[in-house]
């Protein structure tokens, strides 16, 4: 044998051997638990639209729970099972962290911000969404600018991104803002439409659903420049590699054969089955173009 064919005899022995070292490997984290009990958990969202909620039906619907089935999909074409039973388990902001982080939730995907904090915990998918943390108000209230809160009542939801923001604002600033802590999102924008805090702080997209579930959407505007960007991710369990570039896999696939621009227009721009009939309105963002142009999982 001449040298040439040799040296390609030998790169591909090595290279059916590394696929067949490959192949041996076995499974272990997310992956394994799921092959071995048949079944895969879900985190579900009581109100987080149009990510992760109950519509009208009472089913679960959003643009982050379908991406969440499209994982449940892939997991099954891959781990060839011909059934995969799906569990759910509704999660709050304050308990959707820890549920992942005890293997309890295997996979969480609606509102939820990739931080470095977080990351000490859970790991997270490519980002999905970008969004930027924002105010709520009547129009008649006077607010425009973050400043405009000294000494007043704003409500956020407790145990999100939005809380510690504006705890550090208001000590900052020595704004003297009585800070109301919302369970939840519905709870979030009640505070605010019952007259109890002035303004309700969250991210944009969120208020912006709000507005849209409003008794009288034209009430309401969202004001001040956006104190921080943020990147929305699944979170899953912390190291486990393997499920994560599935997720990854899944997320990306979506983002270049155009089905995530699809599934952006059917929840962010189109009626949706929430109180009869409500549409978001939220075009996609420039920085929401530059994610689908260079998907990615950092943090902002």
């Amino acid at each position: 044998m001449t040298l040439k064919p040799l040296i390609r005899s030998c790169i591909a022995s090595a290279a059916l051997a590394l696929c067949a070292a490959a192949a041996a490997q076995p499974l272990d984290g997310t992956l394994k638990k799921i092959k071995d009990t048949g079944s895969i958990t879900l985190a579900t969202r009581g109100a987080s639209i149009p990510f992760n909620y109950l519509d009208d039906n009472n089913k679960q619907a959003g643009f982050a729970w379908e991406i969440s089935q499209r994982v449940v999909e892939q997991v099954k074409k891959d781990q060839k099972l011909a059934r995969l039973e799906v569990k759910t388990l509704e999660v709050t902001p304050q308990t959707r962290i820890p549920l992942v982080a005890n293997q309890t939730v295997d996979l969480e995907c609606s509102s939820t911000t990739n931080n470095a904090e977080r990351q000490n915990q859970v790991s997270f998918s490519t980002t999905f969404f970008v969004v930027g943390a924002r105010l709520l108000v009547r129009k008649n209230s006077g607010i425009k600018h973050w400043s405009d809160l000294v000494g007043k009542n704003v409500v956020v939801s407790a145990g999100t991104t939005a809380e510690r923001m504006l705890r550090q604002l208001n000590e900052k600033n020595k704004w003297g803002i009585n800070i109301i802590l919302a369970k939840d999102i519905n709870e979030n924008f009640l505070t605010v439409e019952t007259g109890r805090a002035v303004a309700a702080t969250q991210d944009d997209i969120i208020l912006f659903s709000n507005i849209a579930r409003a008794r009288n959407p034209s009430d309401w505007e969202v004001v001040g420049v956006p104190q921080q960007k943020e990147a929305y991710g699944c979170m899953l369990r912390k190291g486990d590699a393997a499920f994560k570039k599935l997720v990854d896999g899944v997320i990306t696939g979506m983002m270049r054969s155009g089905e995530f621009a699809s599934l952006y227009e059917k929840y962010f721009l189109k009626p949706i089955a929430v109180k009869g009939s409500i549409t978001v309105n939220f075009p996609m963002s420039p920085d929401m173009q530059e994610l689908l142009r260079h998907p990615n999982d950092q943090p902002l």
